[in-house]
């Protein structure tokens, strides 16, 4: 039985397996290693232990780890491109169907396993066997495509992570060093803080370049969970202190609009899916339990935790910032100590994390790449694929260094795939020839439209954005703050 890791952020990964016929012995064993990640952050992943068996309370903590990441910081922002009253609405909403369409993935892993005598399959195969299932002749034929696009989705996302926490990185340590001078230990004064202008934000994205290198040239996944413990405790730190900061003083909320122009909506829709992107750990988490039976259960409620959760770290936030919210709600906090430790902190946790994000499409890619070398060659080429996957990270943080529009964009084509698009037409694959009531196939039929309109319509806006954006530094990387 596989065994999964992970790591915490954003948004969660899964064991992965690329195509048998093209598979290396490496990749084959790497089948029955332990599952890696991702957070969402992320959006990110839970660390589970080699144990017989995680409890219910175990399996909510890693649950609730495996969402906590970068993504929930963008949220406030996120609602203002939504309106007060649509975002948190729309968060609600959307907690919920990614909720369904993780209780649907579950429940066609489950009927898999049992028709094929399999104690566990990953996200991959479950669509791959749906296929198989299908009433389509065509779909059945190239049922192996279900778990390459799979990998494809689960690559396009860890990588676009990746990007995210640089310009994260960036965005944070430009705005502590610029504003060094002038951190006071007082964090109630009313002031106007003005920044030493430093250097540009894309040169504190290629100088963070060397450490990433060095992080990702980390080959043992042992070893990268001393950076998820750090990761996490870093990361929950920061956000009860951010939490406690923006429920004081909210100002007066009637000058907010109720419902913000339709043009923005695709940009939440982009990050808020972004967010709730955990439905590569739910696979590993129900196949570690003591009892899985329960697991419908633990995940319910954990959805139900992290939805409110959500929905209030973006609601309160865009309450107390109002239209000054940044693309990262650390950029909103005051200038003193207190509150700029807990940029250093999240620094500290997001650098930790960006390794083991890397870990998953390093997994996917690396052992296919080595089948098609001699022996002699692996580890060169091994860590050259590493080098080169975290300079392209790093170039692409550069090219779009819009920390909102980077979410965004990752949400829209990667996440709304694997969250919302490929689940219900998985349970249609799986269930039509058993027969399905109508009103089922009209359900999934309408989450994955939705999803399909939402990754259309969110990647056109964030698109649209970066091209018609005609300043060279983003406010997102602006350092300014009034309080």
């Amino acid at each position: 039985m596989s065994v999964p890791k992970s790591a915490g952020a954003p948004q969660g990964a899964v064991t992965l397996k690329l195509d048998s016929m093209s598979t290396p012995e490496s990749a084959r064993k790497l089948q029955n290693k332990d599952s890696r990640f991702l957070d969402g952050s992320p959006s990110e992943s839970p660390d589970l232990e080699k144990t017989k068996g995680i409890t219910l309370f175990q399996t909510l903590v890693h649950l609730l780890k495996g969402n906590m990441g970068t993504g929930i910081l963008g949220l406030p922002l996120a609602v203002k491109n939504a309106g007060i009253l649509v975002g948190p609405l729309s968060l609600l909403v959307m907690g919920l169907v990614a909720c369904h369409c993780m209780l649907i993935l579950v429940r066609c892993a489950q009927r898999f396993c049992q028709r094929l005598n399999k104690p566990f399959l990953d996200y991959g195969d479950t669509v791959m066997h749906g296929l198989e299932a299908s009433p389509s002749t065509w779909l059945q034929n190239h049922a192996h495509w279900g778990r390459r696009i799979v990998s494809f989705f689960l690559i396009v996302t860890q990588l676009g992570f990746c990007c995210v926490y640089i310009v994260f990185l960036a965005d944070n340590l430009k705005q502590v060093a610029e504003a060094i001078n002038s951190t006071t230990n007082n964090c109630h004064n009313n002031e106007t803080v003005i920044p030493t202008p430093t250097m540009d934000s894309r040169l504190y994205m290629l100088a963070f370049l060397p450490v990433l290198v060095l992080l990702v040239f980390i080959r043992n996944l042992r070893v990268l969970t001393i950076f998820s413990m750090l990761a996490n405790i870093s990361m929950l730190v920061s956000l009860v202190i951010i939490a406690q900061y923006i429920a004081q003083d909210i100002p007066d909320p009637s000058q907010l609009p109720l419902l913000a122009s339709w043009t923005t909506y695709p940009l939440f829709f982009g990050t808020a899916i972004f967010s709730f992107e955990s439905i590569g750990v739910v696979l590993p988490l129900e196949n570690k339990m003591e009892d899985a039976r329960h697991f419908p259960i633990i995940l319910s409620l954990g959805m139900s935790i992290i939805t409110a959760l959500y929905t209030s770290i973006g609601a309160l936030g865009y309450l107390r910032f109002g239209d000054d919210i940044k693309a990262s709600i650390t950029l909103n906090l005051p200038n003193c100590w207190l509150y700029q430790s807990v940029k250093l902190l999240y620094i500290i946790g997001i650098l930790c994390t960006y390794a083991l994000q890397f870990y998953v499409p390093a997994e996917i890619i690396i052992p296919f790449a080595l089948s098609q070398v001699p022996k002699r060659w692996a580890l060169p080429l091994d860590l050259s694929i590493r080098l080169a996957l975290a300079c392209l990270t790093c170039i692409l943080a550069i090219l779009v260094p819009r920390l909102d529009l980077v979410l965004s964009l990752v949400g829209s084509v990667s996440s709304s795939a694997l969250a919302l698009i490929i689940p219900p037409l998985l349970e249609i694959a799986t269930y039509y020839s058993e027969g399905m009531s109508p009103l089922t196939i009209a359900k999934d039929a309408l989450i994955s439209i939705l999803g399909f309109v939402g990754f259309v319509a969110g990647t056109y806006q964030a698109l649209y954005e970066l091209i018609e954006s005609e300043e060279s530094l983003p406010f997102s990387n602006s350092t300014t703050f009034v309080q």
